[in-house]
């Protein structure tokens, strides 16, 4: 767990607050290739928690969507996982830290 397998792609200057460490533990995990945040916005709804959630699978991965309050931004994983191990993997991650 010392050497990160994945790659963290950080082109936007603005995130969702306590994202970045998430991801930044999910590029530590056997089949994690590339994680780059994308588009944030705001919503109506709001989520008092940092969630992710699995919306929909892409080319190579899956579109992830991270809410938190009012925000709400786009995360794309590129991965060889499962959507199952996956998901899993994500709640592991986010249990460790509350």
């Amino acid at each position: 767990m010392n050497n990160p397998r994945g790659r963290l792609v950080l082109n936007h200057s603005t995130h969702i607050p306590g994202l970045i460490s998430i991801l930044e533990r999910l590029t530590h995990y056997d089949g994690i290739q590339t994680i780059t945040p994308g588009v944030i916005a705001s919503v109506r709804s709001h989520s008092p928690k940092l969630t992710l959630k699995i919306s929909v699978p892409i080319r190579g991965g899956f579109k992830v969507i991270a809410r938190q309050g009012k925000t709400v931004q786009e995360v794309f994983i590129l991965t060889g996982l499962p959507q199952e191990q996956l998901e899993a993997t994500i709640a592991t991650i986010i249990k460790r830290r509350s």
